[in-house]
């Protein structure tokens, strides 16, 4: 007779294995209590850990709590508040719907549960170990509550011994925390590790005045707001300045209806939308919130609830990218000039309570999941002369809205200073000086001509190519012969871009047309170091391109422009200025340095003592 092999497993055994799906780490567990805290409606959050949690982790909160009847059944598998149907799971907007949280964390711990609500005149504890309830009781507390977990894993030490050492633990805890604070910015957080307070956060006004909180006012600074939105689509939240963007680690984080998740793809759509404006290798910090519909998102793919799956993915990520790719055509994008006397201990620079103010009424409910402010038709600034005439015109008045506008379009601005026409100056034959509605612009006219000319041959290349001239005596260039394959590759291209052309033997080529960007061009110079860069494919500038269009572009851009060192004439300084502001994205060049540095009237009037 045959030995019967399949075996049904005890509850405990099974349980023990489920948490395993739920229950990783302590961080795990802090995890989930704190989005029961958050989904009970609590508005501040106490967490307390012991070796980093593995000896002892507490949550408490000022939540609505539970009368004693859901506190026992919420201890049972697959109890939840969140479903009937399981068509309710694409109605979920909560944290979570599982009902595995806290009987997963009961069956791996010594558990202790003490609830209390509104209406009633005392509080319920539970207890249980292993899974088991072990003892449910009268308890004292005001309303809201408390989990305790001692031990956990103690009953899988198997488990136990793959847990890191107790810093370890600590720091994943605190980074959940940090994770979750961010989503609820309207809610306090603490952090206590072994009796020693490790976070204080309270209630924040939106979501850069938790960054800020979080990582220091300047970090708060360097951000920008994101808002698009598309029929049933919206992204929002705060992406970091190009100039303040570093290589190395960053700051990231994904949201979607409120949840926290992790997309690299949308991460790199959001990186895509800094095209042109960063160098590689840097790595802006990008805080986003998605709003889609319901049945737009599927969150239940991930036991920890950490992935999601799109059913229009590419509609997303390009919601994403265009968003990101909007905010960098704003004013505030500009990198500001800050002096080392704005800052103090542990502070960023300081901002006139005027700025503060039009600032925080311009941003106030991104995170509060209110309309944000709406920005111009298709999402981004004017372009050409109206560029132009939205920084420049004075700011309307009380009631008034700006000319092409309505007035639901318009947010309450800070008093600023009103110029028709800017005065320019050359500072040093490199900066052109600018008066700007708001203090003082620096404009890099290298840097500023550089973007010029790359989005001129972008969008020349979209309309047959660039204009050129031809020589009356061309050009004769010797070359090595992997140059000559190089030029002869891209000859298409770089007769779009003006340079016409044709090999001549083995080792020369001649220019027969060349581009005339400004009167002091020199387009042998440029031809030449074009090649040169095409050829060695290895700097910054070509890691950066996508394709070869914009390899030929960004080359000849860099190496095409005014230098620093010339000697710029009103009239041509004027003209860079009104054409540096018809483009797309006026405030970075394409090596992602800044092609004008903003000088605020506020920091003018404090560093004088006005």
């Amino acid at each position: 007779m045959s030995t019967r092999r399949i075996q049904i497993l005890s509850d405990a055994v099974a349980n023990q294995i489920a948490a395993g799906e739920v229950v990783e780490r302590p961080a795990s567990a802090v995890k989930e209590l704190v989005e029961n805290a958050l989904d009970a409606g609590a508005r501040m959050i106490q967490v307390e850990v012991e070796a980093g949690g593995k000896r002892r982790i507490r949550v408490a909160d000022d939540g609505f709590g539970m009368v004693r009847e859901d506190a026992v059944l919420a201890l049972d598998r697959h109890a939840t508040s969140k479903i009937v149907r399981a068509e309710d799971l694409q109605r979920v907007v909560s944290f979570g719907f599982r009902g595995e949280a806290l009987p997963s964390i009961a069956a791996v711990s010594r558990f202790q549960l003490v609830t209390q609500v509104e209406r009633d005149d005392v509080g319920t504890e539970v207890r249980a170990a292993g899974g088991r309830i072990t003892s449910v009781a009268d308890a004292a507390r005001t309303v809201g509550t408390t989990v305790e977990v001692q031990g956990l894993f103690y009953n899988a030490p198997a488990r136990a011994r793959f847990l890191k050492s107790a810093g370890v633990e600590a720091r994943a805890v605190s980074e959940v925390l940090h994770t979750l604070a961010l989503t609820h910015p309207e809610v306090g957080f603490r952090l206590i590790s072994n009796s020693q307070p490790v976070l204080e956060l309270g209630p924040a006004e939106d979501l850069r005045d938790r960054i800020s909180a979080l990582w220091g006012h300047e970090a708060g600074e360097s951000l920008l707001p994101v808002f698009l939105a598309e029929g049933a689509l919206e992204v929002s939240g705060y992406v970091q300045r190009p100039d303040a963007a570093r290589p190395g680690h960053r700051r990231a984080q994904l949201f979607v209806n409120g949840r926290p998740f992790r997309d690299p793809a949308l991460l790199r759509a959001a990186e895509r939308g800094f095209r042109t404006t960063i160098a590689p290798g840097q790595r802006p910090w990008i805080f986003l919130h998605l709003q889609v519909p319901g049945d737009f998102v599927d969150v239940n793919v991930h036991p920890a609830k950490a992935e999601v799956r799109f059913r229009q993915r590419a509609a997303v990520e390009e919601l994403v990218e265009r968003g990101v790719r909007a905010a960098l055509t704003e004013h505030g994008s500009a990198a500001p000039l800050y002096d080392t006397s704005g800052y103090s201990a542990g502070q960023g620079p300081r901002r006139d309570a005027g700025q503060v103010r039009g600032r925080e009424q311009a941003l106030r409910g991104l995170q509060a999941r209110e309309t944000p402010p709406r920005l111009p038709a298709g999402g981004g600034r004017p372009n050409g002369a109206d560029a132009q005439t939205a920084l420049f015109v004075a700011p309307a008045g009380p009631g008034e809205a700006p000319h092409g506008s309505t007035p639901e379009d318009v947010v309450e601005q800070p008093p600023v200073l009103a110029v028709e026409k800017p005065k320019l100056h050359q500072v040093h034959r490199t900066w052109i000086i600018a008066e700007s509605r708001d203090g003082v612009m620096i404009i890099d006219q290298h840097s500023a001509h550089e973007r010029v000319l790359f989005e001129r041959l972008m969008n020349a290349y979209g309309e047959g190519g660039a204009e050129a001239q031809r020589l009356l005596f061309p050009i004769t260039i010797r070359l090595t012969p992997g140059e000559v394959r190089a030029v002869t590759e891209v000859a298409g291209l770089l007769a779009r871009a003006g340079f016409e052309v044709e090999p001549f033997g083995a080792d020369t080529v001649i220019v027969q047309t060349v581009p005339n960007p400004h009167p002091w061009f020199d387009a042998e110079r440029c031809f030449r170091e074009m090649v040169a860069e095409l050829t060695a494919g290895t700097s910054d500038l070509m890691r950066a391109a996508r394709n070869q269009h914009e390899r030929i572009a960004m080359t000849f851009a860099c190496k095409g422009a005014i230098k620093a060192g010339q000697v710029m004439s009103g009239a041509e300084m004027q003209e860079l200025f009104e054409a540096l502001f018809a483009t797309e994205l006026p405030w970075h060049d394409v090596h992602g340095r800044p092609t004008v540095v903003r000088l605020s009237v506020a920091e003018l009037e404090r560093k004088f003592g006005r």
